[in-house]
């Protein structure tokens, strides 16, 4: 996606806009749904189903690392640079603390650093029923011009 126009031409881009936008993508193949985009933080879940675990009956970290990459890629999205063409995650990092096998999971991003080059993000996703850490995640997005 190219968001080159001027700010005020821009379309809307909050939680709704993202998740029209990736209705018949991957996130909404995985069911990601976002909650909230703003400059300062974008928050989604996800309701954690059968095809979301993996061969041990446990959460797949593919699962928790595709909320939180998908909270990270949007927000950049929302905040691209004037005049740039798109972004793409080139290096992530994701420390996993604990498992689900139901309910819902959320992800809150916060940028860190928001350069014309990179944008570096931090997210924790954690359960919403007991509110227990499930992974602390990292990822810079090149910026493309």
């Amino acid at each position: 996606m190219a968001i080159s126009e001027h700010p005020e031409t821009r379309p809307a881009m909050d939680a709704d806009y993202f998740n029209r936008l990736g209705a018949n993508l991957f996130p909404g193949f995985v069911g990601v749904e976002f909650l909230s985009v703003t400059p300062k933080q974008v928050i989604c879940r996800l309701n954690v189903r059968k095809h979301h675990l993996a061969v041990n009956g446990m959460l797949h970290g593919a699962t928790i690392v595709t909320l939180a990459d998908n909270a990270c890629g949007c927000g950049t999205i929302a905040l691209l640079p004037e005049g740039s063409k798109g972004h793409a995650t080139i290096e992530l990092k994701c420390n996993f603390l604990s498992s689900v096998r139901e309910g819902f999971i959320r992800c809150e991003a916060i940028p860190l650093h928001l350069g014309r080059s990179t944008h570096v993000w931090d997210a924790r996703v954690f359960h919403e029923e007991t509110g227990r850490i499930l992974a602390f995640f990292r990822c810079t997005q090149m910026i493309l011009w």
